[in-house]
C-alpha cells in the first residue's frame, strides 16, 4: 500500500525543531506559519498528502486564516478535544485507504496508532527527513538552473 497521508501533531513538532522560526515563542502565529510553510514544501516535494493538527479550542483569537486544501490541511482541536483525539479518529478512519504515517513524540501516541494500523514516526526522524529532502530538491532546481544557463551561453 502506498502512503495515504501524513499526519502530524503540529505543536510536538515545533517543540522538536528549535530552527524552525528561532526566537519564536512554540505556540506563536509565526511558528504555526513557518511550520505550515516548511512542511508545505515537503508536500510538493513528496507528493503525499498532510495534515498539520494543533491542540486548542480552534484556532486562536487573531490567528491568521490559512488556506486549506485537501493536499494541505491545518487543523484545531475543538474545545474538550486534543490533536491526539483528531489525529487517532483520522488514522482509524484513514488505515482502511492506505498507509498513514503520524509524526509525534508522545510515545503513548504512537503506541495507539500503531495498534489500531498506523506507522508512526519521532519528531526528530522526521525533520531530519523533511531537511534532506528540502536541500535534495534546492540541489536539482539549482543545477537544473545551471543546465539552462550553460546551454544559453554555449
Amino acid at each position: 500500500m502506498a502512503l495515504l497521508r501524513i499526519l502530524v501533531d503540529g505543536y510536538s513538532l515545533l517543540h522538536s525543531w528549535p530552527t524552525l522560526a528561532p526566537g519564536q515563542p512554540r505556540h506563536s502565529a509565526a511558528a504555526r506559519e513557518q511550520l505550515i510553510r516548511a512542511l508545505t514544501q515537503y508536500r510538493d516535494a513528496i507528493g503525499t498528502s498532510i495534515t498539520i493538527v494543533f491542540d486548542g479550542a480552534g484556532a486562536p483569537p487573531g490567528t491568521p486564516k490559512t488556506i486549506s486544501t485537501p493536499e494541505m490541511e491545518v487543523l484545531y482541536s475543538k474545545a474538550g478535544r486534543t490533536a491526539d483525539d483528531v489525529i487517532e479518529r483520522a488514522t482509524h478512519r484513514l488505515c482502511q485507504f492506505g498507509e498513514v504515517l503520524v509524526v509525534t513524540d508522545d510515545y503513548a501516541e504512537r503506541d495507539t496508532v500503531l495498534s489500531i494500523g498506523g506507522m508512526a514516526s519521532s519528531c526528530s526522524s522526521f525533520i531530519q527527513t523533511v531537511e534532506i529532502t528540502l536541500a535534495q530538491r534546492e540541489l536539482k532546481h539549482r543545477n537544473r538552473k545551471e543546465r539552462e544557463r550553460f546551454k544559453r551561453s554555449g
